[in-house]
């Protein structure tokens, strides 16, 4: 038998799945993050290890091909033996600020890089304030635990490089990126999936992994996430109902207008168009504990008009459907029922939702047919059927609904990304 194996590195902490050569899973392990406001690259290790460690050996010797996926806009700076040279900027991270507004100086009008979360502007804020003298690498979280596993570190992939200002289109670093100062420690970048190499040999005595594992270039976990939909036709929209709101659809033309937080990344011949709300089930659990969701949402008539107008954010600011950095959670009154507030809570994200495919379509995105989801969020019922009253569209859930089981797919031989044929 042979196996592959797909990594997930998200907000909430990381997953591991391997699936044989007909796309059926095998195993699965995954590792909380405790803190996930404050991870750090040696937490990432340390789930790297863990989850390396639990794969059952007769798995880990028939292992033939493995592809990790990472939290979009995290990054970080290494000296060449891969230790940082930095603290890793996560993808929400804001300290970017001031060099958001050079790029708005120095990147074509209306470039995606041009906000403070953006990888381009972390890129600039750390070579700015890092230690560049030890640095030989500026990489993104799946890149930097790619290259444990490869030890052919400096390589990126056109999914993770996008926000860092690669050119999907033309495949190349563009002039104005390269002539910043240090542009030398900026990633080379592949296809998602493409091979990097084989293990280390170390790495696979370690973990008892084939020696002839593969490891392949790896994609952000959202990106993942739509793979494992399996998604190949335009009208289809991917919704990840993660600790974020992440919307998804396939377009045969690219879609870029920063201002409303929209971008579109390169999938195969295809664009997969699309934009990340700060609003989405981290709310929740903020409010709620799993058991607390659970039971609340039953109380729900989900066919049912909440009157409270909630925008609900976990703090200031919004990148999509509307960009505004300085936009305010809305999320009084609350009522002394909790099963009315969880009702507003969910009415409030699946309306977010809704105006996020609206401003797809506006912008030139297939009409939207259904709408397959995948996250956490995905098995509460009652928030399917108030999504689906409010998109006017069929809403079901994905059969693979984990960013890892993506990861595993871009493995696995015969496996392609969506083909211009898939629009028709």
């Amino acid at each position: 038998m042979i196996y592959y194996l797909g990594l997930d590195f998200g907000t909430s902490g990381a997953r591991a799945c391997v699936i044989d050569q007909d796309k059926i899973i095998v195993w699965e392990q995954r590792v909380a993050n405790q803190a996930p406001a404050s991870q750090t690259p040696a937490d990432w290790r340390t789930a790297l290890h863990t989850l390396l460690s639990a794969l059952p050996k007769d798995i880990a010797v028939e292992l033939r091909g493995l592809a990790i996926d990472g939290t979009s806009g995290t990054v970080l700076l290494c000296d060449e033996a891969l230790e940082p040279c930095s603290p890793a900027l996560l993808y929400h991270d804001n300290r970017a600020h001031p060099q958001a507004e050079q790029l708005k100086n120095i990147a074509p009008d209306g470039h995606t890089v041009c906000t403070a979360t953006s990888g381009l502007a972390k890129f600039l804020n750390l070579t700015q304030h890092g230690d560049v003298h030890q640095a030989a690498y500026f990489l993104h979280q799946a890149d930097w635990l790619t290259a444990m596993l490869s030890g052919k570190p400096g390589i990126s992939d056109y999914h993770n490089a996008l926000k860092t200002g690669y050119d999907v289109e033309h495949l190349c670093w563009p002039d104005w990126v390269m002539a910043l100062p240090h542009s030398r420690l900026l990633p080379q970048v592949l296809a998602p999936g493409e091979v990097i190499g084989t293990i280390l040999p170390d790495i696979a005595a370690h973990f008892c992994i084939n020696l002839q594992c593969i490891i392949h270039a790896g994609t952000t976990d959202s990106t993942a996430a739509f793979i494992a939909a399996e998604i190949q036709e335009a009208g289809v929209g991917v919704t990840s109902l993660g600790t974020t709101l992440v919307l998804k659809q396939l377009s045969a033309q690219r879609i870029e207008a920063p201002e409303y937080g929209v971008y579109s990344h390169r999938c195969g011949d295809l664009w997969l168009a699309g934009g990340a709300s700060n609003a989405g089930a981290g709310v929740l659990s903020h409010y709620f504990s799993d058991a607390q969701l659970d039971s609340l949402s039953a109380q729900i008539d989900p066919l049912q008009f909440c009157p409270l107008d909630y925008y609900p954010l976990t703090r200031i600011g919004e990148r999509f459907p509307v960009n505004d950095a300085l936009l305010a959670p809305r999320l009084v009154p609350r009522p002394d029922s909790d099963v009315e507030f969880l009702h507003g809570l969910l009415q409030g994200l699946a309306r977010i939702e809704a105006a996020g495919y609206a401003r797809l379509a506006g912008l030139g995105a297939p009409p939207l047919k259904r709408v397959v989801t995948n996250g956490g969020g995905a098995q509460n019922l009652a928030w399917k059927i108030m999504r689906e009253r409010l998109l006017g569209v069929p809403v079901s859930t994905a059969a693979h609904s984990e960013a890892a089981y993506g990861s595993a797919l871009l493995c696995l031989d015969g496996f392609h990304l969506p083909r211009s044929a898939a629009s028709n």
